[in-house]
């Protein structure tokens, strides 16, 4: 009788751990759902702001190719007003020349339409920035995915091999997988930095 009941005891102490690892699952999925779709969110982000980020360098380029041919262009003009004795001919060429000296500095720098290649490398760089920050999302939910993921596979290998310590260890990673998503949200470059800066080279 008592081996009965010590056996009844036994099935329903393992359906007691079932459920709780079957509810561990749970979480632990809904976790990964929410990490993998914040992810993929971060990935597209970085992908438009690194579209962006090309499209107003190539733009920047322009400017300057264009400024710099109209400068030479300019320069020559302005040695050759020097020495020209015809007083029209040299005020043609002085007019020309104001005329070219205000576009090159309108292609340096345009506040009104913001396509100055000051204001351009200066929209740049704050692309970049954003494209930077939207790439450490991407890893941050990249690290929190993995461990969601181990961890529902160690929770579901301990209901087959009924070792409690597997479901306790997939509970832990799925804590990691968590801190890690929240990090993504909050504060990406904290965690990759702190690594960064424990591995980085010495005296930088």
């Amino acid at each position: 009788m008592s081996e009965a009941v010590e056996h009844a005891e036994h099935i329903e102490h393992a359906g007691h751990h079932n459920k709780g690892v079957a509810l561990l699952i749970a979480l632990l999925a809904l976790g990964l759902a929410f990490t993998e779709t914040l992810g993929k969110s971060a990935q597209t982000s970085a992908l438009a702001y690194n579209v962006q980020v090309n499209d107003t360098w190539a733009f920047y380029q322009a400017r300057n190719i264009r400024a710099t041919t109209v400068t030479t262009a300019k320069e020559a003009l302005e040695v050759e007003a020097a020495t020209a004795t015809d007083p029209g001919r040299k005020a043609a060429l002085t007019k020309k020349i104001e005329d070219w000296d205000k576009r090159v500095k309108k292609w340096e720098s345009d506040p009104e339409k913001h396509e100055g290649m000051k204001e351009l490398m200066a929209k740049a760089k704050s692309l970049e920035t954003q494209q930077e920050h939207a790439m450490e999302q991407y890893h941050n939910y990249e690290i929190g995915s993995a461990a969601l993921q181990i961890g529902i596979v160690l929770a579901s290998a301990s209901i087959i091999t009924s070792m409690i310590v597997l479901a306790w260890i997939g509970g832990g990673l799925g804590i990691v997988g968590v801190i890690f998503m929240f990090c993504g949200l909050y504060a990406p470059e904290f965690i990759l930095h702190m690594f960064a800066s424990g591995h980085g080279v010495p005296g930088h």
